[in-house]
């Protein structure tokens, strides 16, 4: 059954063209399958726009240890079942990077940076859109940052999972925030998905420029300066943050706490934002400090990649819920969509 449907998933990708003219073939080993694509398109965004690291809100604002476990262990599937202990030999899983939705500051044409902003009716949409894109793709832990546009889209996308598990905020930021949220249920921590929220996962911050109108901003200071106050990567605003000062603290906290989750095989959504997942993905795609400039993201556009073997690779983004493709690239992808639809059909 799982065989049919990663051939199926191969037939999918061919009639949505998915793949350019370079060429498409899979490969059939011993114990596992996998597409090679010499042309695979990806599209990504970024909205200029931009989190920083001193900000804190009082709803989990922690660092991923061995001890923000300790209200539940996140389970790796829906069930201890072969395609999970198969998944935990090869030490392969699924990084998913989401930026935010669109915030009311984004709509009103404001620097947002650090400040703490909701999102928009709109944001909300691409939010649930986003969950719907990565519908079928296991989650076992989210990280997001600690402002509550990037936690609004990580808890409404999780609405939209197939496998209907709970996000739940991981408080540890004090003795009584882990002693009163603890659950005492096995079953409901086993059907319950840890969610740590790090200021290091914030968007740059803007300095003096959050929450001026941006196109006042250039007409003060000019276009040229405001390009290159966002675009440069070492040149910060005005007692702001550049995306290179930005980069080092989020990509040495995916390093420490993230990478190390993907190792152990759990798969891991993050929910952040524009410049903090330039950041990583710069890590990710070994992009130099000018081509990661020239990066753009899209609000509520997932992008996938797979860690395999101590390397991460990139899948680009789901197409849509239904769409089988994305979930080709690897058998235990295949075989965890085909779980649930054994389990919900």
């Amino acid at each position: 059954m799982a065989a049919s449907a990663f051939h199926q998933a191969i037939g999918t990708l061919q009639s949505h063209g998915h793949f350019n003219n370079s060429g498409l073939h899979h490969e059939q080993g011993d114990n596992y399958m996998r597409l090679i694509s010499k042309g695979f398109k990806v599209e990504i965004g970024l909205s200029k726009r931009g989190c920083c690291r001193s900000v804190q809100r009082n709803i989990g604002v922690v660092q991923a240890s061995t001890s923000q476990t300790s209200v539940f262990e996140p389970v790796l599937s829906p069930a201890k079942s072969n395609a999970s202990s198969s998944q935990k030999k090869s030490n392969e899983a699924a990084l998913i990077l989401i930026r935010h939705g669109e915030s009311l500051w984004n709509e009103k044409n404001l620097f947002t940076g650090c400040v703490d902003v909701p999102l928009t009716k709109k944001g909300v949409e691409e939010a649930i859109e986003a969950g719907q894109r990565i519908s079928n793709i296991p989650v076992d832990m989210i990280y997001t940052s600690a402002l509550i546009r990037a936690q609004m889209t990580a808890m409404l996308a999780m609405t939209q999972h197939r496998r209907q598990k709970v996000p739940i905020i991981i408080h540890n930021e004090s003795e009584q925030a882990r002693a009163w949220s603890q659950v005492f249920s096995e079953e409901t921590k086993k059907q319950s998905i840890p969610v740590i929220a790090a200021w290091q996962l914030n968007e740059r911050m803007y300095g003096e420029l959050q929450g001026l109108n941006k196109q006042e901003t250039a007409d003060r200071y000019g276009k040229e300066q405001v390009h290159e106050w966002r675009r440069s990567y070492d040149i910060p605003p005005p007692n702001g943050e550049s995306l290179e000062m930005c980069a080092q603290r989020a990509v040495a906290y995916f390093k420490d706490q993230i990478e190390p989750q993907l190792l152990s095989g759990k798969n891991v959504m993050i929910a952040a934002h524009g410049n903090s997942l330039r950041s990583i993905i710069m890590y990710l795609d070994k992009l130099t400090s000018q081509e990661v400039i020239s990066l753009e993201l899209s609000t509520g556009i997932p992008m996938l990649y797979i860690f395999k073997e101590g390397k991460f690779i990139r899948r680009g983004s789901p197409v849509a819920p239904t769409e089988a493709g994305v979930y080709a690239y690897t058998r235990s992808l295949a075989l965890y969509r085909q779980k649930l639809d054994d389990m919900l059909h």
